[in-house]
């Protein structure tokens, strides 16, 4: 791509970027504005409803996305042993579609995980292989904006969600099961968009790695540029809890229960608004420093939610979590297509998801534990700490940074990595 005198696509121009990526950013964008839609008010539901603990909530988040991440490793290799990677997004979007009636009609916590759980084991059959075709169907040049557009989209319907769970809220009397049961509808629209919309190359499609992408062989030949990306996420994971300890700082500074999920519609709307720029910055400048300013936006959110003595604050800090997730989650999805090999960018996903989905159980059991024992402030305090800790050691592990660097620049020219 982008060879010979043909004008290359201009990463600027949104009409530059694929059909395909279109379609699954829009779906994306309907499955999230259902799933928001409970989230927003599941750890409220859980709290009020069933008198969970913090650390209840902890258990729960961290599981169900331990859960996703686990899955994501086999789904992932799957699509590259078995050459399909939209009939394993698919099944995973319907999973997670079929989940969703039972949030409304759980009667105890145990039904709630059950239908977390289902819906993350959605989440983790589909998250790898959508990437993966994401990478497949992207030019390269266009590949950082690619995932922006498809962040940016599955977040826009992170806080439309939201909005509507408020609306109905205020409609309903703040009837939380009728809430649930609306979230329903755009989970099936979703999943008959993807059908009906998205195509996978024929190179996705035809089975290319002849040994299954998780044997021991297959791992080794993955690079060192790779494996280093891996460990980032891992590590920086391990500062980021769930967003579900967002929602009740909000909620501990006075926001009102009715308004609960205007904390995600905050952070889902900056989120949004970042995620495509930072994209397109990092298809022209360095990924890895666009990553840092990211985290350095992380350590600024914990800072002012631990600090916060009021709604103001509160909305701060949630606003800079956001800008925090629009500047890496994203540019970390392209680093991984950038030094995977194509033919096993399915397993690398899964590999990438498994490691940041290990350290978020851990985030979570750990913010759950601190905040039952020494507060709120204790736990945000900790995340600030653990990023910069985590930022001091990408810049004394800079030296082994120009293997990613030159995978990348590879990679933004067109040129194959070894499969």
């Amino acid at each position: 791509m982008g060879q010979g005198r043909a004008e290359p696509p201009n990463p600027r121009r949104l009409s530059a970027i694929p059909l395909g990526v279109w379609a699954l950013g829009f779906v994306s964008l309907l499955m999230d504005a259902s799933s928001e839609m409970i989230h927003a008010l599941l750890p409220i539901y859980l709290v009020t409803v069933f008198g969970a603990s913090m650390e209840t909530i902890g258990v729960i988040e961290g599981i169900a996305e331990a859960t996703a991440s686990i899955t994501k490793v086999f789904s992932g290799a799957l699509s590259d042993w078995l050459g399909e990677r939209k009939a394993l997004t698919a099944l995973g979007y319907g999973l997670a579609a079929l989940a969703k009636p039972v949030f409304p009609l759980a009667t105890s916590i145990g039904w709630v995980m059950a239908a977390r759980f289902v819906d993350r084991v959605g989440k983790g059959v589909r998250g790898a292989p959508r990437d993966a075709l994401i990478a497949d169907i992207a030019p390269s040049e266009l590949r950082g904006a690619s995932f922006g557009l498809r962040q940016s989209l599955d977040t826009v319907g992170a806080f439309v969600g939201p909005l509507i769970a408020i609306g109905l809220m205020a409609l309903t009397g703040n009837q939380l099961r009728i809430v649930f049961w609306a979230a329903v509808l755009p989970a099936f629209l979703a999943v008959a968009l993807l059908l009906a919309a998205v195509r996978e190359p024929a190179a996705s499609k035809a089975p290319r790695a002849a040994r299954f992408p998780l044997s021991a062989v297959a791992l080794r030949q993955f690079g060192g540029a790779f494996w280093l990306v891996v460990g980032l996420a891992f590590v920086f994971t391990l500062a980021r809890f769930s967003e579900a300890f967002l929602v009740l700082r909000a909620h501990g500074l006075g926001l009102p229960v009715a308004l609960a999920p205007m904390t995600l519609v905050t952070m889902n709307l900056v989120y949004a608004l970042a995620a495509y720029p930072a994209g397109v910055l990092s298809d022209r400048f360095d990924r890895l420093t666009i990553v840092t300013i990211g985290f350095l936006a992380l350590i600024a959110a914990d800072l002012a939610l631990a600090f916060a003595g009021g709604l103001v604050g509160a909305a701060l800090g949630v606003a800079l979590w956001g800008l925090h997730l629009g500047m890496t989650q994203g540019v970390l999805s392209t680093l991984v297509a950038d030094t995977a090999p194509p033919s096993r960018r399915g397993a690398a996903f899964g590999i990438f998801n498994l490691a940041s989905g290990v350290a978020l159980l851990v985030a979570s059991l750990v913010a759950g534990a601190l905040w039952d024992a020494f507060g709120a402030r204790a736990t945000f305090l900790a995340g600030a700490a653990f990023t910069a800790l985590a930022l001091i050691g990408l810049a004394i592990a800079a030296r082994a940074a120009p293997g990613v660097r030159a995978s990348v620049a590879a990679s933004k020219r067109g040129e194959k990595k070894p499969s």
